[in-house]
């Protein structure tokens, strides 16, 4: 029998992301933790952390499979999380245009006492937005929530000539290594199952 997938996030992109792969999970349970970074903490370990906080933090039956993501935006050493105002987005867009930067995600997958894991870095690059540009996606709201305060699959996605690496990562959640990983863990992905 198949088994439980429970979903330790409240991201609708990551629901669409995993519907492509032809998962859908039987919970969705986003565990309240602290995003607070460490001292000197590097975006990549910090990112992987909050993945495996997330999955430990989520209630679920020894048999089920349970599923956590975090995405970072990282300015060199610098982690640009989700902003606490309008002011805050502005600072992290203007920082990152002109400029090409890393996006982590990481994901963990718990089953019983076991926990697997997995980061993807892809590197984008933001063109140089006018104050036209800035004041009218900051109008959006389409920052709010969002790592870095953009989505590229929204209004900001103009912003990004190039991306090397997962643009579903990008997105919240690399779609291979996502199949790849609960597929380690017993849980079916597209038509694995028999």
């Amino acid at each position: 029998m198949k088994p439980r997938l429970v979903l330790g996030s409240g991201s609708p992109r990551r629901v669409e992301l995993l519907a492509q792969i032809g998962v859908v999970a039987d919970a969705i349970r986003p565990p309240e933790i602290d995003e607070t970074p460490y001292k000197q903490e590097l975006p990549r370990p910090y990112c992987t952390r909050m993945a495996r906080e997330k999955v430990v933090a989520v209630v679920a039956g020894k048999d089920d499979v349970v599923l956590s993501a975090d995405t970072t935006v990282a300015m060199g050493r610098r982690i640009m999380g989700k902003p606490i105002d309008a002011g805050q987005a502005a600072e992290f867009l203007l920082a990152l245009a002109g400029r090409r930067h890393k996006v982590i995600t990481a994901i963990a997958v718990k089953r019983g006492a076991q926990i697997w894991e997995r980061d993807v870095v892809t590197t984008v690059e933001m063109k140089r937005l006018s104050d036209q540009e800035l004041n009218s996606y900051l109008a959006t709201n389409d920052w709010q929530g969002k790592a870095g305060g953009y989505s590229i699959q929204g209004p900001a996605g103009s912003f990004f000539p190039w991306i090397s690496g997962s643009y579903s990562a990008v997105m919240g959640l690399p779609v291979a290594e996502t199949s790849q990983i609960l597929q380690a863990a017993g849980y079916p992905v597209l038509g694995n199952w028999t």
